[in-house]
């Protein structure tokens, strides 16, 4: 058995456990209705979620309503650590979101590969971080778990399926097995072989959460697992460019690579074994519990109808984490991989020294474990949204670099301040960190953010202020097993943020600023190579994005970025990065709901980072500039009922003849890796209500 389904079975042994106490305890339901979050009375549901009539509706009253949840389902959400409530969306018109790839997002030409955002998106985390992010957006993580609350179990499944055998499957089931207990499990699967050699992925993602609050509601359980799996060969760009005008390599699987040389292979959809790329493994076990002080209440509805209510004042709260990861890039020579370039490939285009069977394996290991507790205080009782939080973090760490193995520690104490009020015009979050002792000893982070609505035709204001000193990634220490240079007595990272949003709900649009000033700005100048920009510097990124409704049911939705560096900093972005997208709602036959229409992305001219396989990263390069065609990419999604479907053709501009100039058919992101041409995919969604 290994450790991933150890803690698995684990998890679900205390929940299943925590259920049967719960049973075995609970007493006669009381004549009154349970109570949410914030003391308001919600229906009462059996084990399967169904609603359970109050004594109020089981009158023989020929006059009553039909209570509505009896036939539909009501099903809520929220984040890990937010109090804000949300509702599924089921908008045709941004189902690009059912794919984990945002649209300000670029990759080396697969799905599934290294990927990174074509935005300013410095590390503003403080404390320890192993520094490996390129597979980071294809995964599930903490502060994106969502904790349901459901009337009726929910189970949505997706598959998709693209060219060249590309596919991915979305499983994603929730249930309330109690009123008060619900469970989550969620599924990814990412394989494409790709459209290029020795460029197929393999992602497994897997969460399984839940939460439980006892009958009294003073005590309150939340947990989760997460186990991320990333495999991503790598092939190191295509080795000739002037082969892409080449008719004989009109089939880009049989263009020679960087990477892999000139050897002739199988693309094979099924094969996920890796001799030469990178394998990233990632598990996070969180377990919270919780104690709330505080008063009893009731509210007499009628002469038969009670609802007892709960108004938490003061919270004792303990966090326990364990996370286990692993990151490796090995190329391993075989009999059917083995490459008579491969001496002079690593020599001419990487600088390394290897030998013809030559085997090279960088690892590094990771064990995290953090041991919270917090106190956390509700001026109001009527207010969970109002509350101030203070806590102390002690993290325990175990690195394993080759044959060694290191131990770490870090006490950090950490504050929180959140008011929004109920009237919805006030929103405040203020917290911060600092590492008082251990490996990140010095670090902080201090944040601050104001929401103001100023009117129904102005709409919402919000500001922002944050300040973070960070140590370096850990991949930049000397005593990685992966073989950066000149990542000795770096300095600490300092950025500072400052932020503003206008949000018109009324008009359709919204304007935002940042403006960035970064100091000892920590970088790769090369495969290897690691440097620090000590100069202070600042990035001015605007954007805007407006919705414009016309004719009978026809849309455009544009977002604009402006992205501007001052000085000569080692960061390169494109001034104008834009995405537009054109489509038409309607209703067909009553029942089929349809939007169909074009997505166009384009970027200016720029010097776009190239990317090491070896090191997981991507560095800063000032020698090759890319421009591409604007992005045209057509869709057309339909629902009828709780069924989803789209097609989506991407890709179009490539099917325009010749390279257009300047501007190259097929788009590239980043140096000697290029997308594929039309691309070709076809997805459905569909919900199921038990």
């Amino acid at each position: 058995m290994n450790k991933g389904t150890f803690v698995f079975l684990v998890y679900l042994i205390v929940f299943v456990a925590i259920g049967n106490q719960a049973h075995a305890q609970r007493r006669p339901v009381p004549d009154g209705l349970p109570t949410n979050n914030t003391g308001n009375p919600v229906p009462r549901f059996d084990a399967t979620g169904r609603p359970i009539p109050s004594p109020a509706t089981n009158r023989s009253d020929s006059l009553q309503r039909r209570d509505n949840n009896l036939d539909s389902i009501t099903i809520l959400y929220r984040y890990w650590d937010s109090t804000r409530i949300r509702r599924i969306d089921s908008s045709l018109s941004t189902f690009a979101s059912k794919l984990p790839l945002p649209t300000n997002y670029v990759h080396l030409g697969n799905h599934g590969t290294a990927a990174r955002s074509l935005l300013f998106t410095p590390n503003t985390r403080p404390g320890w971080d192993p520094g490996f992010h390129a597979y980071d957006i294809y995964g599930f993580k903490i502060e994106d778990t969502r904790f349901y609350q459901t009337t009726r179990p929910f189970t949505e499944l997706g598959y998709m399926l693209g060219s060249k055998t590309e596919q991915m499957i979305n499983i994603l089931h929730t249930q309330n097995i109690k009123p008060n207990f619900n469970m989550v499990f969620q599924y990814r699967f990412i394989n494409s072989p790709g459209n290029f050699k020795n460029q197929n992925t393999s992602h497994n993602n897997f969460r399984l959460n839940g939460n439980y609050q006892s009958n009294n509601k003073r005590y309150t359980i939340y947990s989760l697992y997460i186990s991320n799996r990333y495999k991503s060969s790598e092939n190191g760009g295509v080795k000739y460019d002037s082969l892409l005008s080449d008719d004989r390599y009109n089939d880009r699987f049989l263009l020679p690579t960087r990477l892999g040389g000139d050897v002739q292979i199988r693309r094979d959809p099924y094969s996920v074994n890796i001799n030469l790329g990178n394998i990233y493994k990632e598990d996070v076990f969180v377990f919270r519990h919780q104690y709330d002080l505080g008063q009893k209440d009731s509210v007499i509805v009628n002469d038969s109808t009670t609802v007892k209510l709960f108004y938490p004042r003061l919270r004792l709260q303990h966090t326990l984490k364990y996370s286990s990861s692993s990151y490796q890039f090995q190329d391993i020579p075989s009999f059917n991989q083995l490459n008579p370039s491969r001496v002079s490939d690593y020599r001419d285009l990487f600088g390394i020294a290897v030998s013809a069977d030559t085997t090279l394996l960088f690892i590094d290991r990771w064990k995290e474990y953090n041991n919270d507790f917090s106190l956390v205080s509700f001026p109001e009782k009527n207010n969970l949204n109002q509350f101030l939080k203070a806590g102390l973090t002690l993290q325990n760490l175990q690195a394993t670099f080759d044959s060694t193995t290191d131990k770490f520690h870090n006490l950090f104490v950490h504050g929180e301040y959140r008011n929004r009020t109920r009237n919805q015009k006030w929103d405040l979050e203020a917290k911060g960190n600092f590492y008082i002792n251990g490996l990140n000893a010095g670090d902080y982070l201090a944040e601050v953010r104001l929401k103001r609505m100023l009117g129904p035709k102005l709409g919402y204001i919000e500001l922002g202020f944050q300040n973070v000193n960070r140590t370096p990634s850990f991949v930049f220490n000397p005593s990685s097993s992966f073989p950066v240079t000149n990542g000795q007595n770096l300095a600490k990272e300092n950025i500072t943020r400052t932020s503003a949003i206008l949000t018109n709900e009324r008009f359709g649009f919204t304007l935002a600023g940042n403006l960035y000033l970064v100091s000892n700005y920590t970088y790769f100048n090369g495969f290897f190579r690691a440097q620090q920009y000590a100069t202070l510097f600042n990035v001015l990124h605007l954007s805007a994005e407006k919705r414009i409704r016309f004719g009978k049911g026809y849309n455009l939705v544009s977002e604009v970025h402006l992205q501007q560096t001052a000085g000569n900093p080692p960061v390169n972005l494109p001034l104008i990065f834009t995405t537009n997208r054109f489509y038409k709602e309607g209703v067909y036959f009553k029942n089929m709901t349809y939007a169909y229409g074009a997505e166009l992305r384009y970027h200016t001219p720029f010097k776009g980072d190239n990317y090491s396989p070896f090191i997981g990263q991507f560095f800063y390069q000032d020698t090759s500039t890319l421009r591409n065609r604007p992005e045209v990419n057509l869709f057309f999604n339909f629902r009828i009922k709780t069924f989803n479907a789209f097609v989506r053709l991407e890709n179009m501009q490539s099917l325009i003849p010749g390279g257009g100039g300047n501007y190259s058919k097929e788009s590239q992101f980043v140096p000697n890796y290029y997308y594929p041409s039309l691309w070709v995919r076809v997805g459905i969604w569909w919900r199921f209500i038990n």
